[in-house]
């Protein structure tokens, strides 16, 4: 006998072979919506203790760097002997103070020797050429005045015969040729006596411009002379000026060359602080920017007193002067560590510095959620820096919370889970 199927109603149509199609489009739908709400950021869960946060801060951000220095005497100069020699005496030792003028050493030089011998051998005789020349033109200037004193007795006595003959033939007494002979003799020792005083003439001016010339070569001898026995006078080197004898290289018995560096005196009065700087701030250097520095809870300022424009190895050289007061106990070498102004305090909202920039270049970074259990990473735009503080121009605000420590081991995860 049939039995009769009841019909199912209600719910329980839900788990009947007819609704297994409706079962399945529902969980296909379902798997899309799930797909759809996803959140693809990957996350990473870490140890909290460990990490550096910072808080996000509006503030005044003070535009500097931090540079080493070496301090260094302001004036330095090289020794130089003007003159080569073989080192006969060293007086001093290196590291001693020493006054202007005090004697560091004396050269022997047996060439410089024969030059002055032979100087004086050559001035000796062109004073006795002199000497001799002078004679000579002083005998020829007293022969030449007899000359022209016998001359001037010629014509006054050829003088009275001419006017006596004339009036002789005036009277018809004499022969027109007597008188004529004793006019031509008169006429002639006239011209005579003209001559001899031109030519006395000329021969002074001579011997004044010969004498002068001689005189001057004669001053060039005695003055080069002097710039001989000078020359002799170097073989013995002073200290410049007042201080402390830094580097003497100099060996009893050695030959030393002109010019050739042997040594350097340090002014021991003043100082100033090299220092080199990353070629990066080189735009930004001017004379005349103010540094600081803390010795024994003193502060101290310097002033950028000048700037190197070469750079090396990335770096170029810059030196300081103390504007002030000189730290007590100043030794040359010593290390301080200077903080550089290079722009005015302006308000800016900061963060600290961190480690986090050597992965990130300053291009974004992990900001806390405010309940403090999640990083987020976040896009940001820092500008400047100091050895403190990040100035961020964009992508936070006060009051938020940054990891500034290392981020090395977190991979490319944008969420952080802090444990």
């Amino acid at each position: 006998m049939d039995r009769q199927i009841e019909k199912k109603t209600g719910w329980r149509v839900a788990f009947t072979k007819r609704a297994l199609p409706w079962w399945g489009a529902g969980a296909v739908a379902a798997l899309i919506v799930a797909l759809l709400l996803r959140d693809n950021s990957s996350t990473l869960r870490i140890d909290g203790s460990t990490l550096t946060i910072s808080d996000v801060t509006a503030g005044e951000f003070n535009d500097y760097i931090r540079i080493s220095g070496q301090v260094r005497p302001l004036i330095t100069i090289q020794i130089s002997p003007q003159e080569g020699g073989r080192v006969e005496e060293i007086y001093v030792e290196e590291g001693a103070d020493v006054h202007k003028g005090d004697k560091l050493l004396r050269l022997t030089n047996d060439n410089l020797d024969m030059q002055i011998l032979n100087s004086e051998a050559e001035l000796a005789e062109k004073e006795n050429i002199l000497r001799n020349t002078l004679i000579s033109m002083e005998q020829q200037r007293l022969s030449l005045n007899q000359e022209m004193l016998q001359l001037k007795v010629d014509v006054r006595r050829l003088k009275r015969t001419y006017e006596q003959q004339k009036q002789l033939y005036n009277e018809r007494l004499i022969a027109k040729e007597d008188f004529l002979k004793a006019e031509e003799d008169f006429e002639l020792a006239n011209e005579k006596l003209k001559l001899v005083v031109e030519r006395q003439k000329q021969d002074s001016i001579y011997r004044s411009i010969e004498v002068a010339q001689m005189q001057e070569s004669l001053n060039n001898m005695r003055l080069n002379m002097q710039m001989i026995r000078r020359r002799k006078e170097n073989l013995v080197i002073k200290a410049p000026i007042d201080g402390q004898l830094g580097v003497l290289d100099a060996v009893l018995g050695e030959n030393i060359v002109a010019g050739s560096k042997i040594g350097q005196i340090s002014d021991m009065t003043n100082y100033k602080v090299e220092s080199q700087i990353d070629e990066h701030y080189i735009d930004k250097e001017i004379p005349g920017l103010m540094a600081t520095f803390e010795r024994q809870g003193v502060k101290y300022n310097t002033s950028l007193r000048k700037v190197y424009p070469e750079v090396n190895a990335g770096k170029f050289n810059a030196d300081f002067k103390f504007c002030d007061s000189l730290p007590d106990n100043l030794r040359n070498g010593q290390t301080y560590y200077l903080n550089l102004q290079l722009g005015q305090p302006s308000e800016a909202v900061l963060i600290s510095r961190g480690t986090f920039y050597q992965k990130t270049g300053g291009r974004w970074i992990y900001v806390l959620s405010p309940d403090g259990t999640t990083a987020t990473k976040r896009s940001i735009t820092i500008g400047r820096q100091n050895p403190n503080f990040y100035e961020v121009i964009d992508g936070l605000t006060p009051g938020e919370r940054v990891i500034v420590s290392g981020y090395e081991t977190y991979g490319d995860n944008d969420v952080l889970i802090l444990k």
